[in-house]
């Protein structure tokens, strides 16, 4: 009897592992979709729409996106160039800027030094990375009307050649955004800013930082608590439409608004901000919390004018 007992138990302990194993894989797999879905009302997501659904981003996540479509539009690239690009990085680093990977791959787009992208010092960079995939993105004959996933392939020569297409629409929504073609479309809910409140000066410090960084050379005006930002002196690209050029700055700003600070985003008498937390999104400027000072400069200012505060 004993000898049968054995392989009884053992079955058993078997039997348990396996629910463990089973229990613990899905506690990962939702907490994955709450990293990459992110469409539930609470705080710590970025949500952009693509018509019948609304697909997400963590914060992280979303910032660089929001690099991606800045220096698109700074090298007047198409919309189709950020959703290609999103769509990349998703695929390859869950569009976080890791510093491992397959062999020698690293950053946002996992490219390697070993095949000539670059140092992994220059590769780390991702504005340096984000322009070294457009480069190759441009020399491929076609890209603009290619399927994503083809478009992609042939920059990365990946070992799985299809995996870009599951991401295609999540790129698709925030490319829209981010390029200003879908307005009032990109909202993050976040926390309070951690100095409570995204109009203090260092707010303002690193959100005119990032500004030269992702964009490079653009209008602005700084008053005691905002910023008056001209996106009407980013290159036109496809169109001369200042409204246009205004949501696709705007959508960044609240895009970045994680790692900036800032708490409020204002254009085309729109706004969003950041203390309504779960609830934020965007609303006419009437009827949102501004500061004085913030409502009065959107007024005063022309079409593609963004406020940040």
């Amino acid at each position: 009897m004993a000898e049968r007992g054995r392989p009884r138990r053992g079955c058993l302990a078997g039997l348990a592992l396996a629910v463990v194993v089973f229990a613990v894989t899905v506690v990962a797999v939702v907490l994955a979709l709450r990293v990459f879905t992110a469409t539930d009302s609470g705080t710590g997501r970025c949500t952009a729409p693509l018509e019948d659904e609304t697909l997400g981003l963590a914060p992280d996540q979303a910032d660089n996106a929001a690099l991606m479509g800045a220096v698109a539009l700074r090298r007047e690239l198409p919309a189709r160039a950020v959703t290609i690009a999103i769509a990349t990085a998703m695929q390859e680093s869950r569009l976080r800027n890791i510093d491992y990977g397959d062999r020698d791959s690293v950053g946002l787009f996992q490219q390697r030094p070993s095949q000539g992208w670059g140092t992994v010092e220059e590769i780390m960079d991702p504005v340096y990375s984000t322009n070294a995939f457009y480069d190759v993105l441009v020399t491929v004959e076609g890209w603009e009307s290619a399927e994503v996933t083809d478009a992609a392939q042939d920059v990365q020569r990946s070992a799985f050649p299809d995996a870009y297409a599951q991401h295609e629409s999540r790129g698709r929504a925030f490319a829209s955004s981010l390029t200003g073609y879908s307005t009032g479309a990109l909202v993050c809910r976040l926390d309070p800013a951690a100095d409570g409140g995204g109009s203090a000066a260092g707010a303002l410090d690193t959100v005119s930082d990032r500004l030269a960084r992702d964009f490079v050379d653009i209008g602005l005006q700084r008053a005691e608590d905002h910023l008056l930002v001209d996106a009407t002196t980013l290159p036109a690209g496809l169109d001369d439409a200042p409204a246009r050029r205004g949501w696709a700055l705007a959508q960044w700003a609240v895009a970045t608004a994680e790692a900036t600070g800032v708490s409020v985003v204002a254009t085309d008498g729109q706004a969003w901000v950041r203390d309504d937390g779960a609830e934020a999104g965007w609303a006419p400027v009437g009827d949102s919390d501004l500061p004085e000072s913030v409502a009065r400069a959107l007024q005063q200012a022309g079409p593609g004018a963004v406020v940040i505060a």
